[in-house]
C-alpha cells in the first residue's frame, strides 16, 4: 500500500491576505502564485474585449500591478473577494485601453501603472464638483445604487443584496438616478417617472 500525499493549494482569498500582511514589500511567493491564477483570467477576458495580444499583454500587465500595489497597500477591502476585485479593474482598464492613444501611454514607475489615477490634463475640476454635488441631490438610496455599480461594480443581484430591494428594482432606481444626474449635470433630460 502506497501512501497518498495530498496537497493542498491556498485559495484565492488566502493569497490575497498573504500579499496584505506583507505590507509595502508584499510576498513574493504569493505574488507570484496570485499573478499567475489571475492573469490567465484576465489574458481570457481581454482576448475577447481587445484586438490585438500586445494589447492583451498590456491590460495583464496594468491590471495585476493595480492588483499588486492595492493589496501592498491594504486598500482591498474584501480579499475573500479578490476575484471581483481582479475582474472590475479589468474592466476599468480595458475600457482606458480601447480609448483613443491609451494603448501607446508607457507603463512608468513614476505613475505606478494606476490606470485610476485622474490625469490632470483631462479632468474638469468644475464638471467633478458639480458630479459630486448632483450626486449629493440624488436620495440616499439612489446614490447607494449608482455608488455600488459604478465604483465597486457590482451587479444588480449584490446591489439588491446589500441594499435589500429586488434585483428589477434596482435596475429601475439606477436607471432614474442616472437620469437625474444626467439632467443636473446639463446633459440632457430624460423623461422619467418619479
Amino acid at each position: 500500500m502506497s501512501d497518498v500525499v495530498t496537497l493542498t493549494l491556498p485559495s484565492d482569498a488566502e493569497l490575497a491576505s498573504a500579499v496584505m500582511r506583507g505590507g509595502a514589500d508584499g510576498s513574493p511567493p504569493a505574488e507570484a502564485e496570485l499573478v499567475r491564477r489571475f492573469g490567465r483570467r484576465v489574458r481570457l477576458y481581454g482576448r475577447s474585449r481587445l484586438r490585438d495580444d500586445s494589447a492583451v499583454d498590456d491590460l495583464v500587465q496594468r491590471v495585476m500591478l493595480v492588483v499588486l500595489v492595492k493589496l501592498r497597500a491594504g486598500e482591498v477591502q474584501a480579499p475573500d473577494r479578490i476575484d471581483s476585485f481582479v475582474l472590475g479593474t479589468a474592466r476599468f482598464v480595458t475600457r482606458e485601453l480601447s480609448r483613443a492613444g491609451k494603448r501607446d501611454t508607457p507603463l512608468d514607475e513614476d505613475h505606478e501603472g494606476h490606470p485610476f489615477a485622474l490625469d490632470d490634463t483631462r479632468a474638469d475640476p468644475l464638471a467633478q464638483q458639480s458630479l459630486g454635488a448632483c450626486l449629493e441631490a440624488l436620495a440616499a438610496r439612489d446614490r447607494a445604487v449608482v455608488a455600488l455599480t459604478f465604483f465597486h461594480d457590482q451587479s444588480a443581484t449584490e446591489i439588491g443584496d446589500a441594499l435589500g430591494m429586488q434585483p428589477g428594482h434596482v435596475r429601475i432606481s439606477r436607471h432614474r438616478a442616472i437620469a437625474r444626474l444626467r439632467t443636473c449635470m446639463g446633459l440632457g433630460a430624460e423623461e422619467v417617472a418619479a
